[in-house]
């Protein structure tokens, strides 16, 4: 399940940063913030899972 988590996580992140940087390219702010929210969701998630690894180590 992790595993998952973590693709999920590097997937919003990739996902986020196009976003991001095609809104700004065309000067759509709602896809840039889209982006940027998308983007932020996936480094939660990413963090997320490194605080459950961490735990689980021990």
């Amino acid at each position: 399940m992790a595993a998952d988590e973590k693709a999920q996580a590097k997937g919003e992140q990739a996902k986020g940063k196009v976003k991001k940087v095609v809104g700004g390219a065309l000067g759509n702010e709602s896809m840039k913030t889209e982006g940027h929210a998308e983007e932020t969701k996936g480094d939660l998630r990413g963090a997320k899972e490194k605080v459950k690894d961490a735990f689980k180590s021990k």
